[in-house]
C-alpha cells in the first residue's frame, strides 16, 4: 500500500508531459505509473484534465526575516510560494537584520523561520568586504553558497565587494557564488522623476555588461563557480557564451518581469515596476527567450523583493526614491506559463526552467521533478484557467505587484509538500541544509 497516489493525463515528468500516476509513500515518489494503474492507496486523487507539476524551486527570495518583517516575512512569503506552486525556497542573505554573513548570523536566521515555513527553506550566505574568513565554517553550516554584490545592494550593512574582494572571496571556499552584476561606474543617480525612462536611463546595459566581465575574471582566475543573477541586458548574453566555451564555469538565470513586462509600457509614476537591474524593453526581453530556450539561460526564478508599500513611494510615483523590488513568488508560474505558451513553449520546458534547473543549481536533486525517489512535491495546475490579478488577494505581506489587473492564464489548484496538502493553516515546511562537499 502506497500512502498517496495523484493521477493526471497531463503529467509533467521529466520525460515530458504524459498520463500518469504518481505514487507516494513516506513522503516520497515510489513509483510513476501507467495512468490508469490498480494502486492499493490510503489516498486516490485524480486530477483528470488538470496538469499534475512537480513542485517549482525558487533560488531567488529574499523573505527579509528577522529585522524587516514588516516588508516580508516566513509565513507570508512561503505561504505566497505554496499558494504559486513553489515548494522550496533558496533565501538571500541581505535585508534581515543581521544579514547572513557568518555562521552565528545563519543560526538567528534559522531560528527565526523555524517553525513559520509552509514550504521547505533553505539559505543564502553572504559574501561582503572583510569577512572572507567566515566563509569556510558558515558553508560548513549549509548555506547553498554566497551572494555578493558588485554595486550598492541598497542597505548599508551589505556593501558590494571590489573585484579583488570578489577574488578573495572566491579563493576562501569552494562554493557557489551567486552575483549581483552590475558595475558601480556604469551607474548613474537617477534623478527625482515619475517618468521609468529617466530611471532606465541611470542602470543601462553597460553596467551589467562590465560587471559580469569583472565577474568570469574572478571565475576564470580562481576555478570557482560562479552564477549570474536576474540577468536582464540581453547584450551580455555573449560575454556568458564565450566564457562557458572556454570552460569558465558559469550559468545564468533571469525573472519572469524581465521576460513578460516592457519598459515601453511602464506607466507614469509606476514605482511597483521599478527593480535593479531594470525591466528593458520588449527586443531585449525577446533575446532573453531565445537564450532561455537555447539553454545560455538556465533558469527563471522570482528575485521576490518586497517591501512596504510607503517604500514604494506610490504617494509621489517617484522612480529615484522608490525601493527597487518586485514581489512575485505567488505570479510566476502563471506568469510565464501565460507568455510562454503564446510563444510556442510546453509546460514540460516552464517546469525546467522553473522546477528542476533550480534545484539542480544549488544541488536540490530531489526537488522540481516527477522521478523515483524524489520529494513528493506536487501541484494540481489548470493550464487552461485564467485570473485577474488583485494585489489584495496575493498572500505575500504587502499588496503591490506590477500585475495588478493583469488577467493571467494557468490555476494552482492544490500543493502537496512531501505528499501533504499544504492548507496555508499550518505550516509543514523544513529548513534545508546543503548536501555534501
Amino acid at each position: 500500500m502506497v500512502d498517496l497516489v495523484v493521477r493526471s493525463r497531463r503529467a509533467v515528468t521529466p520525460a515530458g508531459e504524459r498520463p500518469a500516476a504518481v505514487l507516494v509513500r513516506n513522503e516520497r515518489i515510489v513509483a510513476v505509473e501507467a495512468y490508469d494503474a490498480p494502486v492499493d492507496a490510503v489516498t486516490d486523487v485524480d486530477l483528470g484534465d488538470l496538469a499534475l507539476l512537480p513542485g517549482l524551486v525558487d533560488t531567488h527570495v529574499h523573505v527579509n526575516e528577522p529585522g524587516r518583517t514588516e516588508w516580508e516575512g516566513f509565513v507570508t512569503a512561503t505561504r505566497a510560494a505554496a499558494a504559486g506552486g513553489v515548494t522550496a525556497i533558496v533565501d538571500m542573505p541581505l535585508n534581515s537584520l543581521p544579514p547572513t554573513v557568518d555562521a552565528k548570523a545563519l543560526r538567528i536566521k534559522r531560528d527565526a523561520a523555524d517553525g513559520k515555513c509552509h514550504v521547505d527553506v533553505g539559505f543564502w550566505g553572504g559574501a561582503i568586504p572583510g569577512n572572507a574568513g567566515e566563509l569556510p565554517a558558515l558553508h560548513d553550516a549549509g548555506v547553498f553558497g554566497f551572494k555578493a554584490f558588485l554595486a550598492d545592494s541598497g542597505v548599508p550593512e551589505f556593501p558590494p565587494v571590489s573585484p579583488a574582494q570578489l577574488a578573495e572571496a572566491l579563493r576562501a571556499v569552494d562554493a557557489l557564488f551567486v552575483v549581483h552584476a552590475e558595475d558601480p561606474y556604469h551607474l548613474h543617480e537617477a534623478a527625482s522623476s515619475a517618468t521609468y525612462a529617466d530611471f532606465l536611463a541611470s542602470r543601462p546595459p553597460a553596467a551589467e555588461e562590465a560587471a559580469i566581465a569583472t565577474a568570469i575574471d574572478a571565475a576564470r582566475a580562481t576555478g570557482a563557480r560562479l552564477h549570474i543573477l536576474h540577468l536582464s541586458a540581453a547584450t551580455a548574453l555573449p560575454l556568458i557564451a564565450a566564457a562557458t566555451a572556454t570552460g569558465v564555469r558559469v550559468t545564468a538565470e533571469t525573472c519572469p518581469h524581465y521576460l513578460t513586462l516592457d519598459a515601453g509600457h511602464v506607466p507614469a509614476g509606476g514605482t511597483e515596476f521599478k527593480c535593479c537591474p531594470p525591466i528593458r524593453d520588449a527586443a531585449n526581453a525577446d533575446r532573453l527567450w531565445r537564450a532561455l530556450a537555447d539553454g545560455l539561460i538556465t533558469c527563471v526564478v522570482s528575485d521576490h523583493s518586497p517591501c512596504t508599500a510607503e517604500l514604494k513611494r506610490q504617494d509621489t510615483g517617484d522612480f529615484a526614491a522608490a525601493w527597487g523590488g518586485i514581489a512575485s513568488v505567488q505570479l510566476g508560474l502563471p506568469v510565464m506559463w501565460t507568455a510562454a505558451r503564446d510563444r510556442g513553449h510546453t509546460l514540460a520546458d516552464v517546469v525546467t526552467w522553473m522546477g528542476r534547473r533550480p534545484a539542480d543549481l544549488v544541488g536540490l536533486t530531489g526537488k522540481g521533478r516527477l522521478a523515483v525517489g524524489a520529494d513528493a512535491d506536487l501541484v494540481a495546475f489548470d493550464p487552461d484557467g485564467t485570473f485577474i490579478v488583485h494585489a489584495t488577494e496575493l498572500h505575500h505581506r504587502n499588496p503591490v505587484t506590477p500585475y495588478a489587473g493583469k488577467r493571467l492564464r494557468g490555476v494552482v489548484t492544490r500543493t502537496w509538500l512531501r505528499g501533504r496538502t499544504v492548507t496555508g493553516d499550518r505550516p509543514g515546511g523544513r529548513l534545508l541544509t546543503r548536501a555534501g562537499p
